[in-house]
């Protein structure tokens, strides 16, 4: 088995078929989105596919290790995942071909109009051993 990441994208992906953003959607719309997004993950949870998964808010909070005392806190800057990492969801599946086809699978969730959105998920494994370094 190996593990992989299914990546949603606010935006930074190439534009999807039916590119428009969710806060365009109808109250229905996105409950057929939602609806389709935990099928999916019900799914894999019988075949012991799933391993996790969670939506992002584009809200988020920037903390680093300033020394000793309280860490400082700021909104930013986020370019590299606040403003762009929807959500995931964690797969444990056989084989790349296997992570490749859910994938197409997900990308198919229903959008505005009850289309799918044909969106361009990001796939990326998980590391199973840790890179050698030499030098």
């Amino acid at each position: 088995m190996a593990k992989y990441l299914l990546l949603k994208h606010y935006r930074g992906a190439p534009a999807a078929v039916n590119d428009v953003p969710m806060d365009q959607w109808t109250p229905e719309e996105i409950a057929a989105h939602m609806k389709y997004m935990h099928d999916f993950a019900d799914r894999l949870k019988e075949t012991g596919e799933y391993v996790d998964g969670h939506a992002l808010s584009p809200e988020g909070t920037f903390v680093r290790y300033d020394g000793e005392g309280r860490p400082p806190v700021t909104d930013g800057p986020f370019a590299e995942t606040k403003d762009v990492i929807a959500g995931w969801m964690e797969i444990d599946v056989d084989s790349y071909e296997r992570a490749v086809e859910l994938a197409g699978e997900l990308s198919a969730a229903p959008g505005a109009g009850g289309r799918p959105i044909h969106e361009r998920l990001e796939l990326r494994p998980f590391l199973s051993t840790p890179p050698t370094i030499t030098g």
